[in-house]
């Protein structure tokens, strides 16, 4: 508990640090734009006081080099000079639309949203009126906050995903070593229970006791197989997907409580799979198993087969509860349970052993009060 309190610190320590930088970056540039913004308007008081000149300035009078190199400078700022008498002079725009009044006009009201218009005035008297836009730096440089937002949340999606994927494949690999594991050590003491029931048929005990014992044994040998299976890709083989299921079926069925009633209806007579047997059992009573404690032991499962195409479709349905829907998809993730003492891996590996192992699709085909029905859907062997 401590070591989870110290990692949540942790993260809302470096989470803090994060927003404290970007919010740094936001305000600097916010500053450095205002700043630009202010010395692009000096720049332009300085173009009007030189304009005033000019516009006051007699055929033979000299302006000096200063006034000339101010007015022919200025080549960032797009702007429009309307005098007095109502002419327009336009500078830094493009030469085809000079002429059109109505995009004069339009830019006029632009460039007043923009900046506020100069005024240039001589001695009282109003010469001509200002208006100008920001400079294509200015325009780059508003929209820089946005790129940097977007940068930045694109790097930390991208660090996420990555420490996301690299924690959920050591923990596959946890699980698998696990698995493998305990599949090492069941098959120590379930060799020594195939050598001990072999001396209980010598001592001539009831053939039905060895003969059950020899099923629990042979249970055992596949739960083995199935979690020796886990973490490699196995084997698949052509099989009769009618034939499978029923015997999963028929397996489950005469273990369950009498309280449960068990249907099954197939179709097609045969259909041939590619499968490993073994897992698609295990499927198949995980399925099973589920909608037996969704029902609290008492209810109905109904196992259907059906042909679609190129597709079989396994229907396993249960009176159960349901499931929300907007917990179609989350139910199937690691972790993700209703009991109280429950892992939540049964979906989780089934849906593993369906879409990564057999190339099939599951999922919840419906639910509601009436009960959940789980498809799966795997591809015929093509003859």
């Amino acid at each position: 508990m401590n070591f989870n309190s110290r990692r949540k610190t942790y993260n809302l320590v470096l989470l803090a640090i994060a927003f404290g930088i970007v919010s740094l970056i936001l305000w600097n540039t916010n500053s450095f734009f205002k700043k630009f913004k202010e010395e692009e308007r000096l720049k332009m008081e300085i173009w009007a006081t030189a304009q005033s000149e000019l516009l006051q300035s007699s055929e033979n009078m000299d302006l000096g080099n200063l006034t000339i190199k101010v007015l022919q400078n200025n080549s960032s700022s797009p702007m429009i000079l309307e005098n007095k008498d109502g002419s327009i002079r336009v500078n830094n725009m493009p030469h085809k639309k000079i002429e059109d009044s109505l995009y004069i006009r339009e830019k006029i009201l632009q460039f007043q949203n923009e900046n506020t218009p100069i005024s240039i005035d001589q001695q009282g008297e109003h010469l001509a009126t200002l208006y100008y836009g920001n400079s294509d730096v200015l325009n780059k440089l508003k929209y820089y906050p946005v790129a940097l937002l977007l940068i930045i949340i694109l790097f930390g999606a991208v660090i996420f995903f990555f420490f996301k994927t690299n924690k959920a494949s050591e923990q596959n690999k946890l699980w698998a070593g696990m698995a493998k594991e305990t599949a090492h050590q069941i098959g120590t003491p379930l060799s020594s229970l195939l050598g001990w029931n072999e001396l209980l048929k010598m001592e001539n005990i009831n053939q039905d006791i060895t003969q059950e014992i020899e099923k629990d044994i042979a249970r055992l040998e596949t739960i083995t197989e199935r979690f020796s299976k886990i973490g490699s890709l196995p084997t698949l083989k052509e099989a009769d997907i009618v034939k499978e299921t029923r015997e999963a079926y028929e397996y489950l069925r005469r273990r369950s409580s009498k309280l449960i009633h068990f249907s099954f209806v197939s179709k097609v007579e045969t259909l041939p799979v590619l499968i490993n047997s073994s897992l698609y059992n295990w499927t198949i009573e995980n399925l099973v198993k589920n909608g037996i404690d969704a029902m609290k032991g008492k209810g109905s499962i109904a196992i259907e087969i059906v042909q679609n195409g190129k597709y079989v479709n396994i229907l396993i349905a249960d009176t159960g509860s349901g499931i929300a829907k907007n917990n179609f998809q989350t139910i199937f993730n690691p972790g993700v349970t209703s009991k109280k003492r429950g892992w939540g891996l049964g979906l989780s590996l089934v849906k593993r052993i369906v879409e990564e192992y057999h190339n099939g699709k599951i999922k919840v085909l419906s639910s509601g009060k009436e009960g959940t029905i789980m498809q799966i859907s795997l591809k015929v062997k093509s003859t």
